[in-house]
């Protein structure tokens, strides 16, 4: 929507005024509730603001007769601002668009009692109204886009020997390790978006039986042609047997695992697949320039990456990854998108011990990034959600004895 003003009451001593506009979506229970407020354009009583977008159940809660309030205001340094005066509308008079219906007179109850020729204090008219519909996470998932996740674990020295209770790998016989917590907690909730239930899982940093030969990304189920598991179930599985089998060693590099990830989902950009890659680790990467690079390409691609930091490392170069405030570039490239959301798990260890309030917390943190970077792909390839497949609600064809 955009809107402009006209003739509105002077209210600022010396200049004219700084109006701007409140708007309130009106409640059941009569009250009102703010739900959009427009900039503030300087001295004049002639405004014309920038438009904006609202979603209509912000504005009307898809009830497109109920009353729509708006204050118009001169804007004061001090925050004491002038009511100019109020109209009122709705949703199905502003889809009228541009016409002679949406140039509404600006009322100022207390001056209307007060002036017996008090006219108005100025119009406010719509300039445009336009109506987009947005699709969501959920009608992607019934158009049948599958989620695919995979698992990478962190086998670098520094998580200490896994036969010792000082170790983030302990195999504890009665509670899981953080490793273990993580993987169920996350991937507990995305398997039920991936119907084949088949994971990959890797392992990086570790020197590998027979040889020693040290690998950033190699199968936990030790199936180089077919590194599924099947399961989380199957993923731990071949997590505990990949700890009584390969040294842990080091360095701690990201890239290989993120571009083998990133290899599957390049052959996929139809929005049928999107990739998840959850990556547990407990410190610092030993390859940032590599990862970064990997994660500038990776934006570009149907993908997001889960980092989950365990133990009581330092954690600030994932921070960097994570471009909630800065977004990750590489060689001058900046990333496409938003990829990456790090949590460090020590944040969501419930102080009784609590284990599933612990994973409760860590899943619906690091999955609340999820729907929002699924979507901003396919908004960028103009990728459509396809239809959700009918059900069949036809009789049984009619047999003959």
């Amino acid at each position: 929507m955009q809107f402009c003003a006209n003739k509105l009451d002077k209210k600022d001593f010396f200049g004219k005024s700084d109006p701007f506009l409140v708007f309130y979506r009106s409640n059941e229970d009569g009250t009102f509730t703010i739900c959009h407020k427009t900039e503030v354009v300087k001295n004049t009583l002639n405004p014309v603001w920038q438009p904006f977008t609202i979603p209509v159940r912000a504005l009307c809660n898809g009830d497109y007769d109920r009353t729509v309030k708006v204050d118009v205001y001169d804007w004061d340094r001090d925050g004491s601002h002038d009511f100019i005066g109020e109209f009122t509308t709705s949703y199905r008079e502003l889809s009228r668009g541009q016409s002679q219906f949406n140039v509404y007179e600006v009322l100022n109850p207390k001056k209307k009692s007060k002036k017996k020729k008090y006219m108005n204090s100025g119009t406010v008219t719509l300039l445009s109204f336009k109506v987009e519909s947005e699709h969501t996470f959920v009608d992607y998932i019934r158009g049948g886009t599958q989620l695919n996740f995979t698992v990478a674990i962190d086998f670098t020295a520094s998580n200490g020997n896994p036969s010792q209770p000082t170790s983030l790998h302990y195999m504890n016989p009665y509670q899981l390790n953080a490793y273990a917590m993580a993987l169920k907690a996350v991937g507990e909730i995305i398997q039920d978006y991936d119907s084949d239930k088949l994971f990959p899982a890797y392992g990086f940093g570790a020197r590998l039986p027979p040889n020693g030969k040290i690998s950033h990304a190699f199968p936990l189920n030790t199936d180089s042609e077919n590194p599924n598991c099947l399961g989380i179930e199957g993923v731990l599985e071949a997590y505990f047997e990949s700890l009584r089998t390969v040294q842990l060693y080091g360095p701690t590099n990201f890239a290989p695992v993120i571009n083998q990830v990133a290899r599957a989902a390049a052959g996929m950009t139809d929005g049928s697949q999107y990739f998840v890659l959850l990556m547990i680790t407990d410190g610092v990467i030993s390859d940032m320039v590599q990862t970064k690079e990997a994660v500038v390409n990776a934006s570009a691609l149907p993908m997001s990456i889960i980092i989950v930091g365990v133990g009581p490392a330092e954690f600030d170069a994932m921070e960097e990854l994570d471009g909630d405030d800065v977004r990750v570039s590489s060689r001058g490239r900046l990333a496409e998108r938003d990829i990456v959301q790090f949590v460090p798990f020590r944040d969501y260890i419930d102080p009784a011990g609590n284990q599933v309030l612990s994973m409760a917390g860590l899943a619906k943190d690091v999955l609340a990034e999820i729907p929002e970077q699924l979507l901003s792909f396919m908004k960028s390839r103009g990728v459509e959600p396809r239809p959700a497949p009918a059900t069949s609600t036809a009789p049984p064809p009619h047999t003959r004895p």
